[in-house]
């Protein structure tokens, strides 16, 4: 009889919830023709039933990572963004901002356009989900009333925010791999910057040469009505995060902000907003449940020893530097689709990277650039992670994901531009 180590065991409940949500999303040709929170459900199951110990600790495991505080300011956070998101649409400030650019942008560089304001606003703010909370709404809108391609300009969106997120000196992944490596966070941006920037410019490159293909054919539009005043609360939103307050604070003073505009124009009243705040609140129910449901499913896996089980095999096949870089990036991408959140990632792998980089004389920055790099690579691309799991819910599911993957420009560029300094970069 052949015997399974214990700590293979472990990972397979990832392993179901992961496959069980690819394998749907592949043979129905829609990612989200299952419910991911169904998926992540039986992942769970097979914790329970796979995994030593009793029912108790189980279910007191599993309720501890659903509990987790990362975990439940997320779902806050996404409860919040989709009020202001509701809101804003019924008092017509996302109508008022898509006229806007209607009226004085091509519809051919709007790719453009969303790519560079993303990445300004994450790379202040900090926050890739922030920023996607923030311009979805009107991003979405834009590509629907322009008919610019809608998954084409989700990935300019989702890549800006992922720019933002893995270079911002406030970006929690920054503050996580830093200080995992223990390097200087000045360090580990002038280093991480050296492939950033360029990836941008070259994603930039490609979107205006892909608008200036498209301007002749695009159709000029009468001139549409807008509201300067409705567009207030997204102009506060945004001044907010970049002065830096709490992302809480931030959303909800830009709900209350709306909400009174909605009063003064007559588009509610106070029945009508707490009704539209209400109808946010569920539009975000699939990735609220997912983001509680994972958490608890990757507190047991991890408990049971599988994530430890998968990040020491992975150290094993290290035998150079060169390997050593890339075994760091190995460390956190399996990390990541384990848990589906970049900066826990980091963490998780943290400490074995930080061994890694001592073993073999590494540059602590260059550690902690792949380190981030490749964590917000995987972050940005998987199907139930959060950024993209906010992008289709705020499209109403009308957002193709393969298309969010062929048009992410900028994560692809990054990665080769990442492998290149790694294995032609100097010694």
């Amino acid at each position: 009889m052949i015997k399974i180590n214990p700590s293979l065991i472990s990972i397979f409940p990832l392993l179901i919830f992961v496959l069980v949500f690819l394998g749907f999303g592949i043979y129905y040709n829609d990612f989200y023709a299952l419910p991911s929170p169904v998926a992540a459900l039986i992942g769970i199951t097979a914790a329970f039933i796979l995994l030593k110990g009793k029912i108790n600790q189980k279910v007191d495991t599993f309720l501890k990572g659903c509990g987790d505080g990362k975990i439940l300011t997320m779902c806050i956070i996404y409860l919040l963004a989709g009020a202001f998101a509701t809101v804003t649409a019924a008092t017509g400030s996302v109508d008022s901002i898509v006229n806007v650019g209607l009226n004085y942008v091509s519809p051919a560089y709007f790719p453009v356009g969303v790519f560079v304001i993303a990445s300004f606003l994450s790379f202040a703010s900090g926050t890739s989900v922030g920023s996607i909370v923030t311009l979805g709404p009107i991003v979405i809108a834009l590509a629907e009333k322009s008919g610019s391609p809608l998954g084409l300009i989700g990935a300019c969106l989702l890549s800006g925010a992922m720019f933002g997120d893995n270079l911002s000196v406030i970006s929690d992944t920054t503050i996580a791999a830093t200080q995992s490596l223990g390097c200087q966070m000045k360090d580990k941006f002038r280093f991480n910057s050296k492939l950033a920037f360029p990836a941008a410019l070259v994603t930039v490159l490609i979107l205006v040469v892909m608008g200036f293909s498209q301007e002749n054919t695009s159709v000029i539009s009468e001139f549409k009505d807008f509201n300067l005043i409705l567009i207030l609360p997204y102009i506060l939103v945004i001044v907010l995060s970049l002065i830096g307050l709490n992302v809480f604070v931030v959303l909800f003073a830009g709900l209350a902000f709306a909400g009174l505009l909605g009063f003064g124009y007559g588009s509610f009243d106070f029945i009508g907003f707490a009704k539209k705040t209400y109808e946010g609140f569920t539009s975000m129910t699939e990735i609220f449940l997912l983001s509680l449901l994972t958490g608890g499913l990757a507190a047991l896996v991890e408990k049971a020893g599988g994530i430890s089980f998968l990040i020491k095999n992975i150290s094993k096949i290290i035998s150079s530097k060169k390997t050593a870089l890339l075994g760091i990036g190995g460390l956190v991408t399996v990390a990541n689709l384990c848990v589906a959140n970049n900066t826990i990632a980091i963490i998780i792998s943290g400490k074995v990277a930080k061994e890694i980089n001592e073993k073999y004389d590494l540059k602590p920055q260059q550690s902690a650039s792949v380190l981030d790099i490749f964590s917000c690579y995987i972050q940005g691309l998987i199907p139930y992670g959060a950024q993209i799991l906010i992008l289709v819910s705020l499209s109403s599911f009308r957002i193709n994901y393969v298309d969010l993957v062929q048009y992410s420009f900028y994560l692809h560029i990054l990665l080769i531009f990442t492998l290149l300094s790694i294995f032609i970069g100097k010694k």
